[in-house]
């Protein structure tokens, strides 16, 4: 269990470390990496509900046997992004540089998945 706390607390502090900035950088994005963003609506929803998982995970890190059912909805959040930015890096709709970040999420989903193993049901 001890295992799983480690897993997800680290993914939890991750995720508001890398995730949080966001919120500040709307334009700057569109300026580094153009075209800008034309659909705030979508980047600013998909940042809150990226820093709502991360609340999750910090949850799930409390007491994981008592949340070990969400540890699979929290693989499919990993896995969900892993595989789009593959794809769209194999599509060349994006640069490789963001497989950084997939590498980041596709780690955090074996460990998710192990920790879901390693963790005993309440």
């Amino acid at each position: 269990m001890k295992f799983a706390k480690v897993v997800f607390w680290m993914a939890g502090i991750w995720g508001f470390l890398v995730i949080t900035p966001l919120y500040f950088i709307f334009n700057l994005i569109g300026q580094k990496d153009p075209p800008p963003i034309t659909h705030p609506g979508f980047f600013y929803g998909f940042v809150g509900c990226a820093l709502a998982w991360q609340v999750a995970f910090c949850f799930i890190a409390t007491d994981p046997a008592r949340y070990r059912p969400l540890m699979l909805p929290s693989v499919l959040e990993k896995a969900t992004y892993a595989i789009a930015i593959v794809v769209l890096v194999l599509e060349s709709r994006t640069r490789p540089s963001d497989l950084v970040f997939a590498g980041t999420d596709s780690l955090l989903l074996i460990l998710f998945v192990l920790a879901y193993f390693k963790t005993r049901p309440s």
